[in-house]
């Protein structure tokens, strides 16, 4: 038998775990008072009421998803060995995706079979989130498997993401191995890029738009090209890299900015490229004022919904920016509007997209509904983690 205590669903709340969603919710767990007095992040054995083994979670008593299914086997041991074990599927995945390159999210969190762990990989640097308690508590392990994996020359440990206040945690950023100074480059759709890892949004870099930007970047030759929330430069430099005759590449962050500058450098780009520090939504209308048009437009916000009360005013600015960026389109252009706000779901983010339009008296085609990277996976029982989305639309 397991040695890790028991866990204990209430009668009838066992079926959706049964069926290999991963998650159990703290209601649905019988907080016995020993339950309660677990800590954060202990290694459990989930059970049905009738005590059959659901499998080995953590478990977090002060979390809404108190459990997080790491295996269906209810004799596995949550150490070193199990996780050495998801990272190498994890990078035989990687590999057959992208080869040689060794740019892209190595661990997706659940859909890897380690729940609440995010790995980014830019060659010899991993960075680490350990965004569950449960996580957290195996970092040292994490760091071992790692280096038997990968072998990296450097792991940083960028643990800033709100999420892990949900679960009691607190915000750091550190360095577990090796040396982290400045920025680093990367390699993405063939073109080269720059991003900050520790000082940078996430873990320094955006891949979860990776197909997007080539989708995009396939239509940019000859295009003028305006890219709205340009960050370090991953649509625009590429669209620019790609044949695009001018980029325009707005962002309110000037070191985000700078980055860009340093990719179009890199890629010989430069001379058509244009950086400008802006607020997106004041430079798209002062832009349509003026009366400029783009062949295509690019708007790659960040999260306008962060939490459900923020669900209303939020998706509502997805279908003001698109009532503010479709004017910009020349006739027969493309828009590419994105939202990364997991609790917007596509139907919502489609219908502001679609209201957006109609505000502006521009009619279209949806070309392409889009989400996130192959490196970027999904858990088959929760769909409802497929936070990015994307439409491609041909303006008339």
């Amino acid at each position: 038998m397991s040695k890790y205590p028991s866990v204990l669903l209430r009668a009838g709340e066992d079926r959706r775990l049964r069926l290999g969603h991963p998650w159990a919710f703290s209601n649905e767990i019988l907080m016995e008072p020993a339950t309660k007095a677990l800590a954060p992040g202990s290694p459990v054995v989930l059970r049905a009421a009738g005590g059959d083994a659901l499998g080995v979670a953590t478990f977090n008593p002060h979390s809404l998803i108190a459990a997080r299914v790491v295996c269906s086997d209810g004799e596995a041991r949550l150490d070193r060995a199990l996780i050495e074990d998801r990272l190498a599927s994890a990078l035989r995945l990687r590999t057959r995706l992208y080869g040689g390159v060794p740019h892209y999210r190595l661990v997706h969190a659940e859909a890897d079979g380690l729940p609440g762990l995010i790995v980014d990989r830019y060659g010899g640097l991993c960075v680490v989130q350990t965004n569950t308690a449960g996580m957290d508590r195996l970092t040292d392990d994490i760091v071992a498997a790692l280096d038997a994996v990968v072998a990296p020359d450097a792991v940083l440990l960028k643990n800033d993401s709100p999420a892990r206040k949900l679960e009691g945690l607190e915000l750091e950023t550190r360095i577990l191995k090796g040396e982290v100074a400045g920025t680093v480059d990367l390699v993405e759709n063939g073109a080269r890029f720059v991003c900050d890892p520790a000082g940078g949004q996430k873990t320094g870099w955006f891949f979860d738009q990776r197909d997007n930007r080539a989708m995009v970047a396939a239509f940019a030759e000859g295009a003028r090209v305006l890219d709205a929330y340009a960050y370090a430069g991953g649509f625009g430099v590429l669209a620019a890299v790609s044949g695009a005759a001018e980029v325009i590449l707005v962002d309110r962050s000037q070191p985000a900015l700078d980055l860009a500058r340093q990719a179009a450098d890199l890629n010989g780009v430069a001379s058509r490229c244009t950086f400008q520090r802006a607020e997106a939504f004041e430079e798209l209308a002062r832009r349509d004022k003026a009366g400029e048009r783009f062949d295509i437009v690019v708007c790659d916000p960040p999260a306008f919904v962060k939490s459900r009360k923020d669900l209303k005013p939020g998706a509502q600015g997805y279908r003001k920016l698109t009532r503010l960026a479709a004017p910009l389109v020349a006739p027969d252009g493309l828009l590419f509007v994105a939202s990364c706000s997991h609790l917007v779901d596509p139907a919502l983010f489609a219908e502001q997209v679609r209201r957006g339009l109609h505000d502006a008296g521009r009619e279209g085609r949806v070309l392409r509904a889009s989400g996130a990277g192959m490196d970027h996976p999904v858990h088959p029982s929760l769909p409802e983690t497929a936070y990015l989305k994307g439409l491609l639309l041909a303006l008339d």
